[in-house]
């Protein structure tokens, strides 16, 4: 089942004069996201590019279908290991790491009602299953943007999305959340990308005392959260123990939050991002 909802594309203004974007902003006309999916599925692969920062092998390519050019990013990693070992904090049994969840979490964020995850849908690409994904112009990573000591030029709606960010981390379990996969826009709204390492079996929080504040629709969304509707969006994307260990961290988070809330008051816990 593909989610089709009505997404605008980025219209970024430009960063600071003191830094330097990944990619130049460029109008672009005003899709839908049934237009997005299409185009990512069909277009044409008319450049390939250079690959990215991290370990994946993922790059970059060039789309046309002849009256609209964009870029994407294609995934195509799909790696299973019993024992995956790198150093003691980060060895994994049933270690996965595959393009497969870019599809799901982008599927689960539009269930969610999240505008930032970028759309990620499953093609064939050189003959190899993929994860194509929408590239974001006009955005700078997080290591760069600390790198070059840029601020944020909101930092309260920077806060905000931070804690997004914790609670969907949590209920996808991902293990690899890092400053190259964070990228933010000049307006301080935080795009979440690449989660190959993410939809993990463990049906324990991870670092619960992260999780301090709320977003008041996102967290209405996720206690509401249907399973078959949500099997059904994310499809073969996910396996049944997956999507099952997924709903089991989904009711410890609204439990938390609901704790929080009985403790602390609404205006604590949830909030509407600035």
């Amino acid at each position: 089942m593909r989610l089709l909802i009505a997404v605008a594309l980025l219209l970024i203004a430009p960063w600071p004069s003191s830094a330097q974007p990944l990619a130049p902003a460029s109008p672009v006309a005003t899709l839908s996201a049934a237009e997005m999916e299409k185009f990512l599925l069909d277009g044409r692969i008319v450049k390939k590019k250079e690959g990215s920062k991290g370990v994946t092998e993922a790059y970059r390519v060039t789309l046309s279908d002849g009256a609209l050019t964009h870029d994407a990013q294609v995934q195509n990693v799909d790696i299973a290991k019993p024992y995956f070992d790198v150093g003691p904090k980060k060895s994994e049994v049933n270690f996965k790491d595959s393009y497969r969840y870019n599809v799901a979490a982008y599927r689960l964020a539009v269930l969610l009602g999240l505008d930032n995850v970028p759309m990620s849908v499953e093609r064939n690409v050189e003959g190899k299953p993929a994860a194509m994904t929408w590239w974001l112009d006009g955005v700078m990573d997080d290591g760069d943007r600390k790198k070059k000591k840029i601020p944020q030029s909101n930092p309260a709606r920077a806060a905000d999305y931070y804690n997004v960010m914790f609670v969907f981390d949590e209920l996808i379990q991902n293990r690899d959340r890092n400053q190259g996969n964070i990228v933010w826009a000049p307006d301080s709204k935080m795009y979440l990308i690449d989660h190959t390492r993410a939809f993990r079996l463990g049906k324990d929080l991870q670092a619960p005392a992260s999780l301090t504040r709320v977003e008041r629709s996102l967290f209405e969304k996720i206690r509401a959260l249907d399973r078959q509707a949500f099997t059904a969006s994310v499809g073969k994307t996910l396996t049944k123990d997956e999507i099952e260990a997924l709903f089991v961290r989904r009711d410890k988070i609204v439990q938390l939050f609901d704790e929080k809330i009985k403790s602390l008051g609404e205006d604590k816990v949830l909030f509407t991002i600035r």
